[in-house]
């Protein structure tokens, strides 16, 4: 069961996404007594891209932009400084009421305050998006991809998302264009979508070539029996989540790596961090182990992203896991949702626990 990789591509990782902005409270205020936000450009697929992109591998953001917004203008130029390319069609405004950027209020919360994240995204363009906005031969069969990365937040933002990820997913394997998939489960995109979006996911997890989750993804989007996430002990469900990951393996045999983080929150500034994963017929296992938390919003894609860099260096499966589970610990070391790694290095410094300074 290798993963193989196609031999040439001018991008490393692509994804479809829909951009927007985030805006969270410096200093770690909560949102409703602050006056002084940081903004970012924000989705979680590109922050999956960003290990690889930081590390000198182009990536390739697939979206929609409003004509005109300084928002969408904002959002390129932090893409382009994060090595990401993008291609997108331009669609007008429509008016005040019309097409629009979404905004993440995000609260990062402190001790024992949770952080709170507050989704705006009414008349999202992102929501619009089609295969059909790409050529998609040019794209996978001339230029190349050497992953297409596809989250279950893109794929359940609307039927046209739906379509435009299944359509996508067929012409990377068309390409062989590897498939990963992490699930990223949302209820409140599946709200009255849920016979739609199980058949879809079911599709696309048919495919891929890599499934990745949290603890409570497999369950809630493929229907399978595990344990119950969070909680006190972690450590001692491993072997259930074991289990959950061999029935995904029976009924997905396509893929090549199965891999799920494990969090337990002792505090907003401090939880227990590990993963599994599944790949080459062994398990891998990084026990939970206590992390410092600045922003816990986007660990699991700096897991991902970490995961599939490793993928892509042709690395042994156990240094995936490690790699995977560095970035996330990166990602929740910074206000930013994403890993933005200076170099290997620090990656492996922080596999390792060498916080001494590097002079």
């Amino acid at each position: 069961m290798e993963m193989t990789l196609r031999s040439r591509y001018r991008y490393a990782i692509a994804c479809p996404t829909s951009m927007g902005v985030r805006i969270t409270p410096v200093n770690r205020m909560a949102v409703q007594n602050s006056n002084q936000f940081l903004l970012q450009a924000t989705s979680a697929e590109t922050n999956v891209l960003n290990v690889a992109s930081s590390l000198g591998n182009q990536c390739l953001a697939l979206t929609k932009f409003v004509e005109g917004s300084p928002i969408a203008a904002f959002i390129k130029a932090q893409l382009r400084a994060r090595n990401i390319a993008f291609e997108g069609k331009e669609v007008p405004q429509g008016g005040p009421w019309g097409y629009r950027h979404q905004f993440n209020i995000a609260d990062s919360g402190f001790g024992l305050r949770a952080p709170r994240v507050w989704n705006d995204r009414a008349g999202e363009v992102g929501r619009t998006l089609s295969a059909d906005d790409f050529d998609v031969d040019r794209i996978f069969g001339e230029e190349g991809i050497g992953i297409l990365h596809l989250s279950g937040l893109i794929v359940s933002m609307s039927p046209e998302t739906t379509a435009c990820c299944l359509k996508l997913a067929e012409t990377a394997k068309k390409y062989g264009t590897l498939v990963s998939f992490d699930l990223n489960y949302r209820a409140t995109f599946w709200k009255g979508r849920e016979e739609e979006l199980s058949e879809a996911f079911k599709k696309i997890a048919s495919v891929a070539d890599v499934l990745v989750g949290n603890e409570e993804d497999f369950q809630l989007c493929l229907g399978f029996k595990g344990p119950e996430a969070g909680g006190k002990d972690l450590g001692s469900k491993i072997e259930s989540f074991k289990g959950m990951i061999d029935q995904v393996r029976a009924a997905y045999p396509n893929a090549k790596a199965y891999a799920t983080t494990l969090r337990q929150v002792i505090s907003a500034n401090e939880h227990l961090w590990g993963a599994i994963l599944w790949a080459d017929g062994k398990w891998y296992v990084e026990e939970p182990r206590p992390i410092p938390v600045m922003d816990r919003i986007g660990g699991g894609d700096g897991f991902s992203g970490g995961l599939l860099y490793g993928v892509l260096k042709g690395w042994e499966p156990e240094k995936w896991l490690q790699f995977g589970w560095a970035s996330g610990v990166l990602a929740a070391t910074s206000l930013n949702d994403y890993a933005e790694p200076a170099d290997e290095k620090q990656i492996w410094d922080i596999y390792a626990g060498n916080a001494r300074v590097q002079r």
